[in-house]
């Protein structure tokens, strides 16, 4: 089969993010927040927050779910996407990066529309009624407990609603993973969602990967 893509440069990428239609005020200055932490890379980048907000919009999205909030760039674009009558439930460990999303979230003025909720993103998940009620999901927390976030995340996933991972190339160590590593983890998890007859999937060559399942 003839392979059909763009290997990405730096500077490829860069053109991406700043052609990607992300036109949320607040963007640049979440971006230079992330910078001052200790784990920068944790946040998304732009062309993500936008494919987000276009996906959220597009299905009609009204419940939403995110895990792993850091400084809430992510869940401005869940929310930027909502319906005026939506709601989005995030789940987020920390409480100084709860804290912190609170704040831009408030900035955006979208405080209104996001609840965070504060402990491991499983409990959480466990504690809500098991019902497929949600249209969008977004799982970014914990990559050795992503089998058990998928599970929970698509048990509460609507027919036709959109769960969407991220990191699922890993830096391109799903290929050859360690033993006993995060890495195995999500390249046997990528393995399963890639024959899982409940959902219809795409994998994206979006920074670090990103992987969209379809309930059916």
């Amino acid at each position: 089969m003839t392979e059909k893509f763009t290997a990405l440069t730096p500077e490829l990428q860069r053109y991406l993010v700043e052609h990607s239609g992300f036109r949320e005020p607040l963007a640049r200055q979440v971006e230079a927040a992330a910078e001052d932490t200790e784990a920068p890379l944790m946040q998304i980048a732009g062309d993500q927050a936008a494919l987000i907000t276009i996906l959220v919009r597009a299905i009609g999205a009204r419940d939403a779910l995110e895990l792993g909030t850091f400084l809430g760039y992510g869940a401005i674009a869940i929310a930027r996407g909502l319906s005026d009558d939506g709601r989005l439930i995030c789940c987020e460990l920390s409480e100084d990066y709860a804290r912190r999303a609170r704040e831009h979230l408030e900035a955006a003025g979208l405080a209104e529309r996001v609840e965070i909720r504060l402990g491991p993103a499983l409990e959480t998940l466990r504690a809500m009624p098991a019902e497929p009620s949600v249209d969008f999901s977004f799982i970014d927390a914990d990559k050795q407990s992503y089998p058990d976030y998928y599970e929970e995340v698509l048990l509460r996933t609507r027919p036709g609603g959109l769960v969407m991972l991220d990191n699922t190339l890993k830096d391109g160590r799903v290929l050859d993973p360690e033993p006993d590593s995060s890495d195995r983890v999500v390249s046997e998890l990528n393995e399963r969602i890639a024959r899982d007859e409940r959902v219809e999937v795409a994998m994206l060559g979006i920074a670090d990967g990103v992987t969209l399942a379809l309930k059916r």
